[in-house]
């Protein structure tokens, strides 16, 4: 049976804080003991503060590339460098929105940046922007490589943040960065109930625990960014965020 369990009493993360002990510490408060299989799916966010990817937008210099894009999209030329920055490409935009490939590889909007529940010292929190992590994959593999020290047991590490998607309405978490977990499973040629050999089906299995994990973690001012995850449906291997990328010719919203 699949459980997915919020773990209580993790703090407010700044710079330099070490996750692998915060965790540990909120697991052991919350009576929690990983086994062999447990995946932590983690919230971007706190991977950000630890790393340091806060912005003040008083310290950005806008391009004159970022100047023209802000006055289409009708949003701050600081943000929008920023943005640039984080971007391999602006797919498309428009007042309020730029629709970016990340430089991560995946599809977001605003690059992923953030001003929900960012502040820093000394300056308003609307000043205050946070980046995605630097490399979302390498912060999960360090993770999970620390944790299993730690606890002798093997795990699954997820970070997972808030996207959107071109046919729906509303925000679900998404995988971005995996250690230990597949990104999709395929179940292609595997009989279904009838005896039917599957021919096109693939699971994206990271996206729907993030999905599952993120109800857990909410979206405003809930302050759980990590849950424990137990019963994963699927076996757990060495998996990479890029599985879940659809190839660009097959892009059909390109």
């Amino acid at each position: 049976m699949l459980t997915i369990t919020p773990i209580a009493g993790i703090p407010l993360i700044q710079p330099g804080d070490d996750l692998v002990e915060i965790i540990l510490d909120a697991l052991e408060h919350n009576n929690l003991t990983l086994l062999d299989g447990d995946i932590l799916v983690i919230t971007s966010k706190i991977i950000s503060k630890a790393e340091g990817r806060q912005v003040n937008l008083a310290t950005v210099q806008p391009s004159q590339e970022a100047l023209q894009l802000a006055g289409c999209v009708e949003k701050d030329a600081r943000l929008v460098e920023l943005i640039l920055g984080e971007s391999n490409q602006v797919l498309r935009s428009r007042p309020g929105t730029i629709i970016v490939e990340h430089r991560h590889g995946f599809v977001c909007a605003n690059a992923g940046i953030d001003h929900s529940n960012v502040a820093g010292e000394g300056d308003q929190a609307e000043e205050w922007v946070l980046l995605l992590p630097a490399d979302p994959e390498a912060s999960a593999h360090q993770l999970r490589q620390r944790l299993e020290a730690h606890t002798n047991v093997r795990i699954g590490i997820m970070i997972i943040d808030s996207h959107g998607r071109a046919w729906r309405i509303g925000t679900v978490g998404m995988a971005i960065g995996l250690a230990g977990i597949p990104g999709v499973v395929d179940l292609r040629g595997r009989p279904d109930l009838f005896g039917y050999n599957l021919r096109i089906t693939q699971i994206g299995a990271a996206d729907e625990l993030a999905a599952g994990a993120s109800l857990v973690m909410g979206q405003a001012a809930e302050g759980t960014p990590v849950v424990h995850v137990r019963g994963f449906p699927y076996p757990l291997r060495e998996g990479s965020l890029a599985e879940l990328f659809r190839p660009r010719q097959e892009d059909l919203f390109r």
